[in-house]
């Protein structure tokens, strides 16, 4: 049984699914056979109402309780009940709402969304975002045309009986096209005892994994009774139908990463990177400051903001380095050699930022990378600087970038002070997996950042551990998981 149909009489729901039970909501609430249905079991919710301790509104909160996975869920409830402002949208779908309303001829229009299938083809990129961000079986959401651009007006659940009888096939076709969608390919292991999601991107171009590392995590997460399954950003509606889940997509705050960790959190599974590592990590000041608060050791460091520019030359001299708060893979971090080069580069960076960081430039052979994961030391990587370059990675102006030499350790071979000063770090952000980047001047030694979401690629950061990297991450969310049943 892949999925259990939940209304209030039988008669709402007149369509046969394979593999899907169609029950009344009393009945789920009040039998016992629902009630110790095993915890994978699916609730797709289609009661009339969903109000406040309504019948609709405890399947989906009784659902949870026991473990199942319900659609939608009382957190998407409420998050509906408060979303008639278009402020709770992102950037992304306000851009898809210009585009995908852009022919339509009159200053309103209704939208109703089944499972994320809207009936007008060109609308279905739309449909599918709005469900991902209010993952709920019916939604309807109204626009309106002003001040030259299309607004929402309303968004919010339907019950079943406010779909048109005209609708009634595409409702049936979205539900069974959303009922029976595989969870994988191949027969599910009767081993597995989790269900461990990993968010990848397949058209990203320096992801944090490569395709062979991703492969070995599968592997081993199976080996450990994982049931594993890879995401995209499309499957952001799904992700409460998990235990864990591992993002391998490079995270930013303002993105769907995000999303994809904060509601992960939410509903209690085990994440990695988790939505608060992903907002300090993510910016550079906070780190910068987080790392004076610990006493943690970091180049001279200088927060600038408009007012202040003028100083960056008496306090750090020059070459020094301006860094954007998030900033990634070198991008975002320039090397300033003059007065004049500083005041143009920080004009342009505090137009995106108000405030960004200025350091001390303090030259190495190589960067440390010590992978920390829950408090300890998990591998260590030498880093070399391009050729004839000041960063690990030289970026050529026609996209094209040149990478330094690396070199994998054993922990035991790395200098205590680097181990000391890396877990430090990494435990002022918190317990999860980061990369922590270091500089390294005879027995002095200091944090260049802390990174959420650390590289973790098969032939280099693995070329000591080798499969036992992959094993190790992947003990770490079944300790985590087996820690919680526990409780």
């Amino acid at each position: 049984m892949t999925g259990v149909v939940v209304v209030d009489q039988r008669s709402d729901w007149p369509v046969d699914i394979p593999d899907v039970e169609v029950v009344t909501a009393w009945d789920y609430l009040t039998h016992e056979t629902h009630t110790r249905a095993p915890r994978t079991t699916r609730i797709y919710n289609l009661c009339r109402s969903f109000s406040y301790q309504s019948t609709g509104y405890y399947v989906s909160l009784l659902a949870s309780a026991r473990g199942h996975k319900p659609l939608p869920e009382v957190t998407t409830i409420q998050d509906l009940k408060l979303a008639e402002s278009p402020s709770v949208l992102n950037d992304e779908i306000e851009e898809l709402i210009q585009q995908s309303l852009a022919r339509i001829g009159s200053s309103e229009y209704v939208m109703n969304v089944y499972f994320g299938v809207s009936l007008a083809k060109r609308h279905e990129r739309l449909a599918r975002a709005l469900f991902n961000l209010y993952p709920a079986p019916l939604l309807q959401a109204k626009f309106v045309y002003r001040d030259d651009e299309w607004r929402v007006d309303t968004l919010g659940a339907i019950a079943l009986g406010e779909v048109p009888p005209s609708h009634h096939e595409i409702l049936y076709q979205a539900a069974g096209g959303y009922f029976t969608r595989k969870r994988s390919p191949r027969a599910k292991k009767e081993s597995a005892r989790y269900d461990l999601a990993i968010l990848v991107n397949e058209d990203e171009k320096e992801p944090p994994s490569n395709a062979r590392a991703l492969k070995l995590f599968e592997r081993t997460a199976e080996d450990l009774g994982f049931e594993v399954e890879f995401l995209d950003k499309g499957d952001y509606g799904h992700v409460a139908e998990f235990d864990a889940l591992f993002i391998r997509e490079t995270t930013a705050v303002n993105h769907h990463t995000y999303r994809f960790a904060r509601r992960a959190a939410r509903e209690g599974l085990i994440v990695v990177d988790d939505p608060v590592s992903i907002l300090r990590a993510a910016n550079k000041v906070f780190l910068a400051q987080l790392m004076d608060r610990h006493r943690i050791p970091q180049p001279k460091t200088l927060l600038i903001h408009r007012g202040n520019v003028s100083h960056v030359a008496r306090e750090l001299g020059f070459p020094c380095v301006l860094k954007q708060p998030d900033s990634q893979f070198s991008k975002g971090v320039i090397k300033v050699e003059t007065e004049a080069e500083l005041k143009r580069q920080t004009r342009e960076m505090l137009e995106r930022s108000d405030l960004i960081i200025a350091q001390s430039f303090e030259p190495t052979e190589y960067d440390w990378r010590v992978g920390v994961l829950d408090g300890q030391p998990l591998y260590a990587c030498r880093y070399y600087m391009a050729k004839e370059h000041w960063q690990v990675v030289k970026r050529g102006k026609n996209g094209g970038k040149q990478e330094g030499k690396h070199e994998t350790l054993d922990i035991k071979d790395v200098p205590a002070q680097v181990l000391t000063i890396a877990v430090q770090a990494a435990r002022a952000v918190g317990n999860s997996l980061y990369g922590v980047d270091l500089k390294q001047f005879g027995k002095v030694v200091k944090v260049i950042e802390v990174n959420d979401n650390p590289n973790i690629d098969f032939g280099v950061e693995d070329l000591f551990l080798k499969e036992t990297l992959y094993r190790k991450v992947m003990e770490y969310f079944l300790k985590r998981l087996e820690a919680r049943t526990k409780t």
